[in-house]
C-alpha cells in the first residue's frame, strides 16, 4: 500500500513537472513569435533571412549582466524551414571592460545543413569569430553575410551597458518527440 501510494505520488508530482514545462515552453514560443514580429517590424528586409534559412532560433528574452566578467542566459524555440522542432537554452560568458545590464531578443539564422547540425548535436557554440548585428543599427539593405552557415541579429530590449569584450556563447537543444 504505501509502495503503490508512493508511486501514485510520483506519478502526479511527474505530471505536474510536464505541465510546467509545458506551460514554460508554451510562453517561449509565444515570445518567440513577438520577438520575430518586432525583428521583421524593427527591419522589414529580416524577412528574407526567415524565409531562406534552413533553420532559426529565437531567444526572445536574453539577460546579461556584467562588471568585468559578463554572463548571459536565455531560452528559446527553435524551427527548420518555418516549423518549430525544437527549444534551445543559450548560456554565454566573456571576459573585459564590461559593467551593466541589458536584456535583448537574438535570432540565430542557420544557411548550411552542417550548422544545422552542429546546433542540434549541442555542438555548437560561438567564440570571438561571430559577431551578432545589432538590427536596430543595421543598415537598411540589411545585406549581412552569413559566417560559417551562421548569422546572427539582436535586438536590445531595455538597460544601459558599456562593454568591450571577448567571449562566446554555447547552446544546449532538446527537439520534441
Amino acid at each position: 500500500m504505501k509502495t503503490k501510494n508512493f508511486l501514485m505520488g510520483l506519478m502526479l508530482l511527474f505530471s505536474f513537472t510536464l505541465f510546467a514545462q509545458n506551460a514554460d515552453d508554451k510562453k517561449i514560443i509565444k515570445d518567440a513569435e513577438n520577438a520575430k514580429a518586432a525583428f521583421i517590424k524593427a527591419n522589414p528586409k529580416i524577412q528574407g533571412y526567415f524565409d531562406d534559412a534552413k533553420a532559426y532560433a529565437i531567444f526572445p528574452n536574453v539577460g546579461k549582466g556584467a562588471i568585468i566578467v559578463g554572463a548571459a542566459s536565455g531560452n528559446g524555440a527553435v524551427y527548420e524551414r518555418g516549423v518549430l522542432v525544437g527549444m534551445a537554452s543559450l548560456k554565454q560568458l566573456d571576459v573585459g571592460a564590461q559593467i551593466g545590464g541589458k536584456a535583448y531578443s537574438e535570432v540565430i539564422f542557420f544557411k548550411t545543413d552542417r550548422a544545422v547540425q552542429d546546433f542540434m548535436d549541442d555542438d555548437f557554440s560561438f567564440g570571438s569569430n561571430v559577431s551578432a548585428v545589432a538590427l536596430d543599427q543595421a543598415p537598411p539593405s540589411l545585406n549581412v553575410t552569413y559566417t560559417d552557415g551562421v548569422a546572427v541579429f539582436t535586438l536590445p530590449k531595455e538597460g544601459l551597458m558599456a562593454e568591450v569584450s571577448v567571449g562566446g556563447q554555447k547552446f544546449d537543444f532538446e527537439d520534441f518527440e
